[in-house]
């Protein structure tokens, strides 16, 4: 095993959260501001999935205050303490960038059962 092949297993986590494109999840994202630490959530709808291994991450999209806002958080990074699904969503496509154009009801992903 080659020097970056050790380095990248050791930063792997062990438990990697399951949730697919659609389903609402709560971030926990660990913000550190000088010497303090917090935990941050995001809630919202995993609108992509991409990358494998160390370099995977997920798009999490939200509507706040009017305004869309898209965080982007590798799985694998220490500041993501866990992610909780509250919402199974049922999708036919691996990518929803369409919901970036649509408003209301409209941006609603139908619950699977």
């Amino acid at each position: 095993m080659d020097k970056l092949t050790a380095f990248v297993s050791g930063q792997l986590k062990e438990q990697v959260p399951v949730f697919e494109i659609g389903d609402t999840v709560v971030v926990s994202n660990k913000i550190t501001e000088g010497t303090r630490s917090r935990i941050q959530l995001f809630d919202g709808t995993v609108i992509a999935k991409r990358g494998t291994g160390i370099s995977a991450t997920f798009t999490v999209r939200k509507v706040s205050y009017g305004v869309g806002v898209e965080k982007t958080f590798p799985i694998h990074s220490p500041s993501v303490v866990k992610v909780d699904v509250t919402r199974r969503g049922k999708v036919r496509r691996a990518k929803l960038y369409y919901i970036r154009d649509r408003v209301g009801k409209a941006a609603k992903v139908k619950e699977r059962i």
